[in-house]
């Protein structure tokens, strides 16, 4: 499997591109503000065909690229409903994430809902053929950090969707660096407050 990242914008949101190999159709995933120029790059140097474009959420950081790429390559785009009204400039072609999983360039994607960041935040989750576990986590969780919005909320979400996962899943945030679920839930300061749900700094 194919897995390519690169920071974008102002805010140096994460954008990804998931694919099953070379030469294949891909997703890509939070395209946000001044993405254009990389993913271009990036479909051209590993000759991938974007199938739908994917949004973790809805801030323009994460989305904000979405509109220019799905018309170049006619593509339509998901996103959870809740998060619509965030960003005035979605594309046309705008389908609903619902937490079923989606069946997008040759991959199985789970989509499990995470409110808090936002109301509509999601995880992409992805198996690979090789048997890794990859989570695309947005602004859920980082790297010895967790998203800010409703804390209890996401708090909850922390606790019942990604806490749970297997300690070598790999996190894909949405901004910073790659980590696992087992080197959070060891160091992560943030997560403590999520095993019991309380409301965290």
């Amino acid at each position: 499997m194919l897995v390519v990242g690169f920071p974008a914008g102002a805010l140096r949101a994460n954008c990804y591109l998931l694919a099953p190999g070379p030469g294949t159709a891909c997703v890509v995933v939070d395209p946000g503000e001044d993405s254009a120029g990389r993913v271009a790059e990036a479909l051209a140097e590993h000759r991938l065909t974007p199938a739908a474009v994917l949004a973790t959420h809805g801030h323009p950081d994460h989305v904000g690229g979405a509109p220019v790429l799905t018309a170049a390559h006619d593509v339509p785009m998901w996103i959870h409903p809740a998060d619509r009204g965030l960003h005035d400039g979605l594309p046309a072609d705008v389908r609903d994430l619902t937490g079923a999983p989606l069946e997008l360039a040759g991959l199985v994607i789970d989509v499990d809902l995470v409110p808090g960041h936002t109301d509509g935040s999601v995880v992409f989750r992805v198996t690979t053929p090789e048997g890794g576990r990859l989570a695309l986590t947005g602004d859920t969780l980082f790297a010895g950090s967790v998203g800010r919005g409703d804390q209890r909320r996401l708090g909850e979400s922390l606790r019942d969707v990604l806490l749970p996962l297997p300690d070598d899943t790999v996190v894909l945030p949405g901004h910073g660096p790659a980590t696992t679920i087992g080197r959070e839930r060891a160091g992560n300061p943030f997560l403590s407050g999520a095993r019991s749900v309380v409301p965290m700094p």
